[in-house]
């Protein structure tokens, strides 16, 4: 099973709102879901973005890809290049 971390919208309409989630990369966008890792609101200025950090890291270590819109949101974070160095350290050992 592959898993992706993208985007579930919510919200009204034309008042997008959405939720990062752990996704099985065959499931419909809206439709099921493994877990919700955090929310991302682009409407409000500037947009307001919420992530578990434990959460989006066990993922991305599973081998779960993130979209470009997740990965964009992961690198303003932080969690890519946390992620990276951990990595990195995994591979010097």
């Amino acid at each position: 099973m592959a898993v992706k971390l993208r985007l579930k919208r919510m919200g009204a309409k034309k008042q997008p709102f959405y939720r990062i989630v752990a996704a099985d990369s065959r499931s419909p966008r809206d439709g099921r879901f493994i877990e919700t890792i955090g929310t991302y609101n682009p409407t409000a200025n500037p947009a307001e973005v919420t992530v578990n950090e434990e959460l989006a890291m066990k993922w991305l270590n599973d081998g779960a890809q993130p979209t470009d819109t997740v990965r964009m949101i992961f690198r303003q974070e932080g969690i890519l290049e946390k992620f990276h160095n951990e990595k990195m350290k995994k591979s010097d050992k």
